[in-house]
This record gives C-alpha cells, sequence and structure tokens, in this order.
C-alpha cells in the first residue's frame, strides 16, 4: 500500500501544481498583465511577448516550459504550497 500511494501522491503533487499555475495565468486576465508579470519573473522579453499573447488555453500552457521556468517549484512553496511527496516521505521514513 505505501508504494502505490508514493506514486499516487507524486501525482497529486504534479497536478496541484499544474492546476495553481493554471489559476495564476487565468487571474493575469489581459495580454499586458501577462508581459509584465513574466519579465518581472526574468522571463527573456521576447519570450514573455510571445506567451503573453498565445491563443492556448489554460490547462495547456500551465503545464508549457516558459511557466515552468517562470513560476518555479520553488516559488510555489514560498508561497505557500506544501510539497505532498515530501511529507509523505517524511511520515513514512520510520516505516
Amino acid at each position: 500500500g505505501i508504494s502505490y500511494m508514493k506514486s499516487y501522491i507524486h501525482h497529486l503533487d504534479e497536478w496541484l501544481r499544474r492546476r495553481i499555475r493554471q489559476i495564476i495565468w487565468k487571474r493575469w486576465k489581459k495580454i499586458r498583465t501577462k508581459y509584465k508579470s513574466l519579465v518581472q519573473l526574468n522571463m527573456p522579453k521576447q519570450k514573455a511577448w510571445e506567451w503573453a499573447n498565445t491563443r492556448k488555453g489554460y490547462w495547456r500552457i500551465a503545464c508549457s516550459y516558459i511557466l515552468h521556468r517562470a513560476i518555479t517549484n520553488k516559488i510555489l512553496e514560498q508561497t505557500g504550497l506544501k510539497n505532498l511527496t515530501r511529507l509523505f516521505e517524511r511520515a513514512h521514513l520510520n516505516y
């Protein structure tokens, strides 16, 4: 059961991070806001402009290269998101 839970928790953790990135992208409604936010997160201006003007859907962009580089896991953890995989491993370290 523990080995099944480990992979389940890992996939759930990945899905949650992607969902949060999608929500962040959705909150930046306008192209100008997306561009400014990506530049503020140290993205090159050309790539930020390209991705701010994309027509792809929110869910697809949430898994994109540029959003993963802009909103890293480290940034998500600093804002308060817990890493479920690490918590699970710490909880079952003694088993």
